[in-house]
């Protein structure tokens, strides 16, 4: 019976990441499943990638994987900057070849925003400049064909569980390296309210699944220094926090 580990928006943040892979290894975890959003952002882009690289996981392309990998760097954003200039060429083209979307065991689908887009949530929807849960029929409208027993997200950075009407599941399992943000781009803010990175353990327990939802502390006050250090104080609070500032 495969144990699953579900990770997702790293950002580069490779004391988080340790931080979950010695709490996987303590779990008996027999497979990976990371959903994107792996490197972009002021931190350790390098040491992130070279680690993905030398691991046998199940890796989805996220929207911050495919602009910093395939977008003219001069209109990156300052996170996608940051990025592709810590990356080799070889390193760029393995985010850019990364899958979209995976469907794995004939059970589980997986993807980062929805389906058909890397840059949309699929459970939230942004009220008032934050987000809130989405309700089932956009969440449905969003899913279109796509169907699965469970169904697995990233993006928001926020972890949920939501059952649909036709029995399907749904995971977002929150965020490994960055636990609040803000979006300018359509202008909103994510706060989760604690720094402790976060991933989910899945189990299929016969015709149900299991699911746990993890949350690890780490050196999070030498992520927000390097942060700080970059000059990007929004980062800093962000990952000392959970906290937009």
């Amino acid at each position: 019976m495969s144990r699953y580990a579900i990770i997702s928006d790293i950002h580069g943040n490779i004391l988080a990441l340790q931080a979950v892979v010695d709490d996987m290894q303590k779990r008996k975890i027999s497979r990976v499943i990371n959903l994107g959003d792996h490197v972009s952002g002021p931190l350790w882009p390098q040491e992130t990638i070279c680690y993905l690289m030398s691991h046998h996981w199940i890796n989805i392309r996220g929207n911050h994987d495919r602009q910093l990998s395939t977008i003219d760097h001069k209109y990156h954003g300052l996170s996608d900057a940051y990025g592709f200039n810590k990356l080799s060429d070889i390193q760029r083209s393995w985010l850019m070849h990364l899958p979209t979307k995976v469907m794995i065991d004939n059970d589980i689908l997986a993807f980062h925003g929805i389906p058909n887009d890397d840059n949309e949530y699929l459970l939230e929807a942004i009220v008032n400049e934050r987000l809130h849960i989405a309700t089932k029929e956009d969440i449905s409208q969003r899913l279109g064909d796509n169907k699965a027993e469970l169904i697995l997200c990233g993006h928001s950075h926020i972890y949920r569980f939501i059952k649909m009407g036709n029995g399907s599941l749904i995971i977002n399992p929150g965020s490994v390296g960055l636990q609040a943000y803000r979006d300018d781009e359509r202008p909103h803010v994510v706060d989760n309210g604690s720094p402790h990175a976060r991933y989910a353990i899945i189990e299929k327990n016969h015709d149900t699944w299991d699911v746990e939802f993890i949350h690890i502390k780490y050196e999070w006050d030498k992520a927000a220094e390097k942060a700080r250090v970059e000059k990007r104080f929004d980062w800093e609070s962000a990952l000392y926090s959970g906290y937009v500032s």
